[in-house]
Formats: C-alpha cells, structure tokens, sequence
C-alpha cells in the first residue's frame, strides 16, 4: 500500500471515534485576499486540536498488544493521548513538567478519566521527556512522540485526506503550521506536488528552516515559548526526512506579537478561538497576497486551546505590534505644573494605560514610566513631536525586549 492508501485507511478507521472537523470558507478573508480562502478547523475536534489523529493511529497500530501508553507533553498531545486511552480502555501515563498551567492539567485529566494518570515532574520539558522515557523502560510501556513517529505522520495525515474529500479537489495552495513537522509532514507527504504550500513557524522557533538550510535536523536556540503548540527547538528526524525536499522559500517565520493580531481579530470579528500556533497560517495570508490572488487557498487552523487568563497578554502583544500602543522612559521635571504640562500634550485619542514613577535620578528630576494607548500608529509621530517641542526627554522602549521584561 502507499501512503495515501495508509492515511485513507487511518482516516476511515476514525470516524468511528470523531467525525470529521468542518472545511470552511472564510469571506472575511476571502474578501481581504480577493481568494477562495478556506479554514480547516482542527479547533473544532473533541480535544479541540489535530493531535488526536495521530494519537489514535499510533496507538491503533499497537493494541491489544500494549496496554500502557506513555507521553511527555505540557499541551495538546497529552490531551489527544488521554482522550485516546479512555476511548481504548487503556492505561496512559503522562508526564507534564511542574509549570504546566492548570488549565492544561485538568483538560488532560478530563479527556482521560480514570484511565490516565498524570505526572507533575521537572521545571524544564527535557527533565519530563527523560523521566518519561525511563518510566517506559522500567515498566515496558509504549512511549507515544508528539510527532517523530512514522504512524503518528500517518495520522495527522488525516487532515489532508478530509480537506480533499471535502474540497472535492486538492486546493491550489495549504498553509501549514510547523512545530516538529508531524502535521506538515503528513500533509506534505499525502499531496505531493498536486499543490502550493507554505509553512509557518514562529520566529521564536524557526527548526524547519534551520534544518533546510543546513540539510539536517539542527537545534534552535533559544526558543520562544510564546507559541507554545509550534515551540519546538529540533524537528523531528523523520519529519525531516520527508520534508527535505522543500524550497526554502515555503518557509516562513512570523513575529509572536505579529500572530496575536490574528488572534485577537477571530476571536472578535469571527467568534473563533485560536490559541498561537492556530493562528499562524491565517496570519501568513498577508505574506501571500500576491501569490493567492484568485487561488483557492486552505488554511489549517491547528488548534484552539487557548487559555483566556493569557488574553491580557494577547491583547498587549497585538497592539504593540500594530503600533497603537507605546511605553517611553519619561525624564520628568520635579517642579509644580511638569505633569500638567505634560498632560497637555496628548491628543485627542490618546489613552494614559499606564503611568508610573520609577525613581528619582536627580533632585530636580524623575524617572516615569508611561503607557500610552491610541486609536492610530500616526498619532504617535505627532505624540512625539510635541515632546520634543515641549523640551521633554524620552526614550521609547515599546521594542526594547531586554527593558520591557523588566518594567512593563
């Protein structure tokens, strides 16, 4: 059989578990992109992710043989492991590190039940990956990769197999969220070159465009954990492997902040959920503008765990990237009248988000840390200008990484 015939047959054997996850054309962006923008909407799974898919053709492929399944995962691969070994009547042990948010710990035990037991153990995923790992051996149990596994790629290939039954065709193009490649590398494999792709990673966690570029899985340091579904420092040494024969230039990497306007904008505008790493291939749209136009285009939507006490962040990652919110280093005067003065300068639409006195450096002056909040990117240059005019001294840190860790 080929792979195509395997990935049909993994994708049949799971609608007797889940049904498929919708295909959806977006006008929004259709409208945006003058395309025929479609959403594959793996946020829409009962573990709300596609980790799944690979979860069950991988543990399908073992049973009744192994009883006891093993993973390392803070986040939807545990879930997809736990909701699979209840649906199987097995034992999953899954190891999360100890700074796992509790929000992910108790969707892990939801979706498992009585069959799963989770361990807290390590404050890094490597510490987890190794106890896990050693468990196994210890105890002879099937450890379960998140993606580095020939049957999981199967799985995920699934996606593929859905998109074109439901399509009705292969679409001229697929923008694909990469990670460790399972999803990417499924896909890719199932369509060949019947189609266009780009694949997206964080800028923070570029693995697959280190491993092209030198021709080999090469470590990434260090990663930004921000998009945590698509954080991974080294791609998988078999994903690569059927990967490597991509062009260089389907590869592209997104800012963090940059991703958070996506999802701030589905979630308000479109009423979907998207957690970072599902929204990276809508937010690639905009590098594609050019190429899409008139194209049928499908964006997978990776997944949807998103935990909302991070929208805060969300929302200050997203106005920070599109220029309508700044932090500066105020130099205050310390006389009567040196706030007001400054007062007087902000426009109408300007916000104060945040306004705080760091420290005297002299005596006749203060340190102040200011937010500012509004409606347009252009307001600011006028902001500044009357600053300067004003005779103020400032100093915009709204990029500095190394400062705004600190103080905002």
């Amino acid at each position: 059989m080929t792979f195509k015939d395997d990935a049909r047959a993994a994708t049949a054997a799971m609608r007797s578990v889940f049904p498929a996850t919708p295909l959806l054309r977006n006008d929004l962006l259709s409208a945006r992109y003058d395309a025929d923008i479609w959403l594959k909407r793996e946020d829409l799974s009962p573990v709300r992710s596609y980790k799944l898919r690979g979860a069950f053709n991988a543990m399908r492929k073992v049973i009744p043989g192994q009883t006891v399944f093993v993973c390392a995962s803070a986040g939807n691969h545990a879930q997809g492991v736990a909701f699979m070994c209840r649906h199987f009547g097995v034992r999953g042990v899954i190891f999360m590190p100890v700074t796992t948010p509790q929000q992910k710990v108790q969707k892990t035990r939801m979706f498992g039940g009585d069959a799963v037991e989770v361990k807290l153990i390590g404050d890094y995923f490597d510490n987890t990956l190794a106890s896990a790992q050693a468990f196994c051996a210890q105890e002879g149990a099937h450890f379960l990769s998140p993606f580095d596994d020939e049957d999981v790629i199967e799985g995920q290939a699934s996606v593929a197999v859905e998109i074109e039954e439901q399509l009705g065709r292969v679409p001229d193009r697929i923008v694909l969220p990469v990670g460790g490649g399972g999803l990417s590398s499924g896909v890719y494999s199932y369509f060949g070159g019947d189609t266009r792709y780009t694949f997206v990673e964080p800028s923070g966690a570029k693995s697959l465009a280190a491993a092209v570029e030198v021709g080999q899985p090469t470590e990434v340091k260090p990663v930004n954990t921000f998009v945590d579904g698509a954080a991974v420092a080294t791609i998988g040494v078999r994903t690569f492997a059927r990967l490597r024969g991509i062009d260089r230039s389907d590869v592209i990497d997104l800012s963090e902040d940059r991703i958070c306007t996506t999802i701030l904008e589905m979630l308000n505008v479109e009423g979907i959920v998207l957690e970072p790493a599902g929204a990276l291939s809508i937010e690639a749209l905009g590098d594609l503008r050019d190429e899409i136009r008139g194209k049928t285009v499908v964006c997978v939507a990776s997944g949807g765990n998103f935990d909302f006490e991070r929208l805060p962040e969300v929302k200050e990652r997203a106005q920070r990237y599109s220029g309508v919110k700044k932090y500066f280093i105020l130099r205050l005067p310390q006389r009567p009248g040196a706030l007001k003065d400054f007062l007087s300068l902000l426009g109408p639409n300007d916000d104060i988000a945040r306004f705080e006195y760091l420290k005297k450096s002299a005596r006749n002056f203060g340190s102040v840390l200011i937010g500012i909040e509004t409606s347009a990117p252009e307001n600011f240059t006028d902001f500044f200008a009357r600053l300067d005019a004003g005779g103020f001294a400032y100093t915009d840190i709204t990029n500095n990484e190394t400062v705004a860790q600190f103080v905002i």
